[in-house]
């Protein structure tokens, strides 16, 4: 099967079952919208609404529910009271520095023998490494704590047990049959582990880690606030489901955020010229992970833990000015390589494009693959892989399209790959070059024989019809209460028909490329609503002109000089002339 590159779909939700979501309106005093938005939520009773609107972090699990948690603890416990030196060490992402940030800070609380360590992403690539493990043997550690990495680090462990030193792993992605023989295994994903909730990132299975420890020992439970403000950074760029705890941590990690951030976050939120006290999900995917990240992908992660444990503002501020300029560097990188990229496709010069897109370049930068992958999977709809060549190897990154298990691709090509890591939606990878022609080959026929034409299809998920009268401020005010959103728990997708621009339609951003509009519908022309489109600048002749538009949108609160709007996010516009 060939596909080409579909146009966007609209799909809009089922409507939820009629009586418990007009019983729900009536208990809670909402608009029936509201209610059939919770119903879809799972959220059926006054008792479940009340858990959802007002999250308790007395509602965490108990960390010694998952397994080996208690062998954790003990084995963290006797580092810290027998004056052992202890290594924390992570992955070079988002997930890896704020969790290392975050074990590193809470166990300097109580001892100083603990130094971190977070890999160099071309020298030593993912997860943990025998370079490490030699440094930590040159420099007497004793235990290892590894964070978001080390599940399948089998020979890693085993080579560490020869230097005597002792391994606790925290990770949160997929295991392989076999486990690393580590002191402790701290993994929900683990099919021997029972733990009610299996999708924290690693950030998150590091906390259950301190809070167990806090739990055992009898601490102040006042020890963990300072954590949660990393617990919020890490979900929201991890893009793990904003549901069960990851939904508890990530609203008191904003409250956190907004009224008392730590150093190096505060330094983050102001070189992103954010507003402090209003800073959402959007601000931590956009603004402030980017700029984190960009410390592992252009110099070294180590510098992003060394910001988020900084002790003073000025530290911060000169750490975060340097972070913010490997940013800067990245987005101009970022640019060309996709420039590159979707050049090669167009040119035929592409490695695959049939059903899989392929690209190879042996000189682009590594740190930057995963969000050119991302790029080319919005422009061409279709699971994708950007390499390029390091350390003699062809290394990369993976993207996929809404439903494809991408990871299990790869791991069909398993017998041709060095390594290989990842999850459904996004992965790494690494291969001998005399594999490369065999492996695109094998990805060309496996998702041929494994997509369907409808995840091929982008789809724009509407959850509910609705007319701009109905967007009145109690419904805005308890739309926000939904919030922290996320997968699981998506900012709400609204319909409305037959609208048109107030005249003041105009592009916007370098370039023109969106669009900045005031839409009011046909049925109530008296109430104009801002909206913005994102690279939508297309539409802007056919609107400009007075014609009538179907709009699907987020509702967003617009902050700007310390004055609050309503403003629509608009994901898709379709031309009435169209349905006609």
């Amino acid at each position: 099967m060939t596909m080409g590159i579909a146009e966007r779909q609209w799909s809009v939700k089922a409507p939820a079952d009629e009586s418990k979501s007009a019983q729900l309106a009536t208990e809670l005093g909402i608009d029936r919208v509201l209610a059939d938005l919770l119903v879809q939520r799972g959220v059926e009773t006054f008792e479940q609404a009340r858990s959802f609107f007002r999250p308790r972090l007395e509602d965490l699990h108990d960390p010694f529910l998952m397994k080996d948690m208690d062998k954790a603890v003990e084995r963290l416990h006797k580092a810290i009271t027998e004056g052992e030196q202890i290594l924390v060490y992570g992955d070079y992402d988002v997930d890896g520095t704020t969790a290392v940030a975050q074990l590193y800070s809470f166990i300097k609380i109580f001892t100083g023998k603990v130094k971190f360590y977070i890999p160099d992403r071309y020298d030593e690539g993912y997860g943990l490494s025998y370079k490490a493990l030699d440094w930590a043997g040159d420099n007497g550690v004793d235990l290892v704590i590894t964070l978001d990495c080390g599940i399948k680090a089998i020979d890693k462990v085993e080579y560490a047990r020869t230097k005597g030193i002792e391994v606790i792993i925290c990770d949160h992605h997929l295991p392989e049959d076999e486990l690393p023989k580590a002191v402790a295994v701290l993994d929900p994903k683990r099919e021997d582990c029972h733990y009610p909730f299996d999708d924290l990132c690693g950030c998150g299975v590091g906390f259950k880690l301190v809070q167990a420890y806090v739990q055992r020992y009898n601490l102040d439970p006042e020890l963990l606030a300072p954590l949660l403000d990393l617990q919020v950074v890490s979900i929201a760029s991890d893009l793990v489901s904003m549901t069960g705890e990851n939904r508890i941590l990530a609203h008191f990690g904003l409250k956190r955020l907004n009224e008392n951030p730590r150093k190096g976050l505060l330094a983050m939120i102001n070189l992103s010229k954010l507003e402090p006290g209003h800073i959402g999900i959007d601000d931590i995917v956009f603004k402030i992970g980017p700029r984190i990240n960009a410390a592992g992908r252009m110099e070294s992660g180590r510098l992003a833990v060394e910001l988020l444990t900084a002790a003073d503002d000025r530290t911060a501020i000169r750490i975060g000015e340097e972070i913010n300029d490997s940013n800067n560097e990245r987005k101009s990188i970022d640019r060309e390589i996709t420039q590159e990229a979707l050049d090669m496709v167009k040119d035929g010069r592409a490695l695959e494009t049939e059903n899989v897109t392929i690209v190879f370049n042996p000189t682009w930068n590594k740190g930057v693959v995963g969000i050119v992958a991302s790029r080319l999977v919005e422009a061409y709809y279709k699971p994708t892989v950007v390499l390029t060549k390091s350390n003699g190897f062809i290394t990369g990154s993976a993207r996929s399209v809404q439903g494809f298990d991408l990871y299990a691709s790869i791991e069909s090509c398993a017998d041709l790959l060095e390594n290989f890591g990842g999850h459904m939606y996004a992965a790494g990878l690494t291969m001998k070059e005399e594999n490369l022609k065999e492996f695109c080959g094998r990805m060309n026929t496996f998702v041929a024989g494994n997509i369907t034409r409808e995840e091929l299809t982008p789809v724009v998920e509407i959850d509910a019809k609705l007319d701009f009268s109905q967007i009145t401020p109690k419904f805005t005010r308890i739309l926000k209460q939904f919030q922290p959103f996320g997968p699981g728990n998506n900012n709400p997708v609204f319909l409305t028909e037959d609208v048109y621009d107030a005249g003041n339609g105009r592009k916007v951003g370098a370039g023109g490329v969106h669009l900045k509009l005031d839409l009011m519908q046909e049925s109530h022309p008296y109430r104009q609503i801002a909206a913005i489109g994102f690279n939508m600048a297309d539409y802007y002749s056919y609107i400009k002109d007075g014609n009538p538009i179907d709009v699907c949108y987020s509702i967003v609160e617009n902050f700007y000089r310390g004055s609050s709007t309503v403003q629509l996010r608009l994901k898709d516009i379709r031309e009435r002339d169209e349905l006609i």
